[in-house]
């Protein structure tokens, strides 16, 4: 039979022609004897991830279907709102502090209320598939997690086009704005989009190295406006996104009430996300 891939060794594009090689019954005995890995095999057709996934998560996450679930450590997980195979457009949901597999909902509720804004029409993944930061202390106001999840979010992203999906808009909130900073360079991704970011470890947008477009929302009343946009010594994360001399597309977010609040129904912010997740900016 059909050993496992190596993903480090083969790479996203070698485990897409690892599982294109396999017949139906092959596939099946991988997902039944080894779902734990199946499951997180970044360029594995989809539906075998989500098939894997269900039999090691039971329905612990509700009506998502999981498209990557490791319970290591605090626990990371993707989650995914809608059907990421034939949906026109995607969004990917990068969260910053405090989110893991055991505490996903604030982020879950982000990729919901997109899904919900554009009309059911774009496929939403909520992926917490970094550690992140506990809290405001010294892991959130350096890089070192942020360049850990960088990698693991261009992998993820390389996976979702080894498989068809549609090129993503990444949608990038707090600390996850660091990752998406570090990751830019070699994301596939059609736009990325931060708010309420302490900075993308960048001066500029051509700095980031990428062709996707890049744009950028604050609330005037976001606790992270009181944040030094400085980068010294390993600390902090540079230039404020939202600056004039950025060189990011501004979103509208003075209704977004506070760092947490750019997903609620009604806002400006919110409204400016669909219209960019379903490709209707210039």
């Amino acid at each position: 039979g059909a050993g496992l891939p190596d993903p480090e060794g083969m790479g996203v594009a070698g485990t897409a022609r690892f599982f294109a090689g396999l017949d139906p019954v092959q596939r099946k005995r991988l997902v039944r004897e080894h779902p734990a890995v199946v499951g997180n095999l970044d360029g594995a057709p989809l539906e075998l991830r989500y098939e894997a996934n269900a039999r090691v998560t039971k329905g612990a996450f509700g009506d998502a279907r999981v498209l990557a679930y490791d319970p290591r450590g605090r626990g990371q997980v993707a989650l995914v709102y809608g059907d990421l195979a034939r949906a026109a457009h995607v969004a990917v949901v990068v969260p910053g502090s405090d989110v893991d597999a055991g505490h996903v909902r604030p982020l879950a509720d982000m990729a919901a209320a997109l899904r919900r804004a554009t009309g059911g029409r774009t496929a939403v993944v909520a992926w917490a598939g970094y550690t992140t930061p506990v809290g405001v202390g010294l892991d959130a106001a350096t890089g070192r997690l942020a360049e850990a999840g960088a990698g693991r979010l261009a992998r993820f992203a390389d996976g979702l086009a080894a498989v068809g999906a549609a090129e993503p808009s990444v949608f990038c909130h707090s600390y996850g704005s660091v990752v998406c900073g570090l990751a830019a360079h070699e994301l596939k991704a059609k736009d990325l989009v931060v708010f309420g970011s302490p900075g993308m470890r960048a001066e500029n947008v051509a700095d980031l190295g990428t062709s996707a477009r890049v744009w950028a929302a604050k609330d005037p009343t976001d606790w992270i406006d009181r944040v030094p946009n400085v980068e010294f010594a390993g600390l902090g994360h540079g230039a404020d996104p939202t600056g004039p001399s950025f060189g990011a597309r501004r979103i509208p977010a003075e209704d977004a009430a506070g760092h947490g609040g750019y997903f609620a129904a009604g806002t400006s912010s919110l409204r400016a996300f669909a219209a960019i997740a379903e490709g209707d900016v210039r």
